[in-house]
């Protein structure tokens, strides 16, 4: 028998102003900025992306473009979306552990071409300490 595997769709879930509530919350606890605006792109979509730029006052592109993962929308651009879904931030303490936890958070991995023009770097400057080298010796 052939296992049917089926599409998922965080967005077919966010289904009530509890869930999205849930969501945003959880992965704005989280603290990771790419997460957040990646649950926030799942609830625009859930909700209508077209009628939520008009509710927001920015343009369907703009939307696309400030919630895909590593945009950097302004404050301004958040705010003008979360509370066109009827929702608000809140800050809260937190306590020191979490706070210490979120300071340390380990970098995110080099993507491919920064790999690689970090390795093109280090085989240079390798290359130009040989050079320096077969200099001093002639």
């Amino acid at each position: 028998m052939a296992l049917q595997l089926t599409t998922f769709d965080v967005a077919d879930y966010l289904d009530s102003e509890e869930a999205i509530a849930e969501c945003l919350s959880q992965v704005m606890a989280d603290g990771d900025d790419d997460e957040f605006l990646r649950a926030l792109g799942h609830v625009a979509k859930a909700r209508g992306m077209s009628q939520l730029a008009k509710d927001a006052g920015v343009g369907r592109e703009s939307l696309y473009k400030a919630l895909k993962p590593g945009a950097t929308p302004g404050y301004a651009t958040v705010g003008k979306v979360v509370r066109a879904l009827g929702f608000q931030m809140a800050v809260k303490p937190v306590t020191k552990q979490k706070a210490t936890a979120a300071a340390k958070k380990p970098a995110k991995p080099k993507t491919s071409v920064a790999v690689s023009a970090a390795k093109k770097a280090k085989s240079a400057a390798a290359g130009a300490e040989r050079l320096k080298g077969t200099r001093a010796r002639a």
